[in-house]
């Protein structure tokens, strides 16, 4: 059956239901034909099986990782997703995103190289809670809760290609204002900046802040040193901002439209565009007192 998919059935896990989602979202299988079954005769009749039938070859779209002749990290949604990546429907920036993003660790709970940690909920964690609560559910009731698995999976990878998308078509706004100023990057929308900014050689860019709308409101914020470390800022805003609100920064800075500046002092919230670019000049100037 052209646009079919086969996986195990019974209990399921992340790695079938995350390679069944991405399949689903580039259009290469149908949901009305997803079958759930371990009889190798029907898995015959679909396009694609992942994670049964013991067979890695994406010659002939088979996807399972449980075979002794494999030995890769890989479980069927990494292996899924290199298919993607092989046959050209999806670029090597998606591949990496989607892989670093939630694939690879997917692939790596599968495949006990990760195990649960105390007080943090892994995505694995997240699709095992779909499981029926008593055992020996019902076939029909199993099937249910894997579908239901499966729409929150290809929702959440839905949303994360989207915002990749609206990352890419934010970029050449970013690469004008790092053409055009130094010291802070100027934006009148409010868009993603961060990673096309280290992508387009930020690192080595000597911007320090920037300026860009916070809502209805106008945020400075300072700029990381590099990707890795988001956390850190190439110059932080004045010591004595530090956690003020409201009329308490409106004093200390001498700015009418003060509205808040973070305690770790590397973003701060101002009522208009002219408000922050007041509060950037303080800034560079390494004044206390506006």
């Amino acid at each position: 059956m052209k646009y079919s998919f086969g996986a195990h059935d019974g209990t399921f896990h992340a790695d079938e239901v995350t390679a069944c989602a991405l399949l689903l979202l580039f259009g290469l299988i149908d949901r009305n034909t997803i079958v759930r079954t371990r009889d190798l005769e029907l898995l015959k009749e679909c396009e694609y099986v992942c994670d049964v039938g013991g067979i890695y070859d994406e010659k002939i779209k088979r996807f399972d990782h449980h075979q002794v002749s494999y030995q890769g990290e890989l479980s069927s949604a990494g292996m899924i997703l290199k298919y993607l990546q092989n046959q050209k429907v999806i670029s090597d920036k998606e591949y990496h995103l989607l892989n670093n993003s939630l694939v690879r660790g997917v692939d790596a709970f599968d495949n006990g190289r990760v195990t649960t940690t105390l007080g943090f909920c892994s995505f694995s964690n997240i699709i095992s809670n779909f499981l029926p609560i008593e055992h020996g559910a019902a076939s029909d009731e199993m099937d249910q809760a894997f579908f239901d698995a499966l729409d929150l999976t290809y929702g959440h990878i839905k949303r994360l290609h989207m915002r990749y998308k609206y990352n890419i078509s934010c970029r050449h706004l970013v690469e004008e204002s790092m053409k055009k100023y130094t010291e802070c990057l100027m934006f009148d929308v409010s868009i993603p900046w961060m990673e096309s900014f280290f992508d387009l050689n930020g690192v080595d860019h000597p911007a320090r802040f920037i300026v860009m709308p916070s809502g209805s409101h106008w945020k400075l914020r300072g700029i990381p040193p590099s990707q890795e470390e988001k956390i850190k800022v190439r110059q932080l805003l004045p010591k004595d901002w530090e956690g003020l609100l409201d009329q308490e920064l409106r004093n200390v800075s001498g700015i009418e439209g003060a509205i808040f500046c973070h305690k770790g002092r590397f973003i701060s919230v101002w009522e208009t565009k002219e408000d922050a670019l007041k509060a950037l000049q303080i800034t560079l100037r390494g004044k206390k007192h506006g």
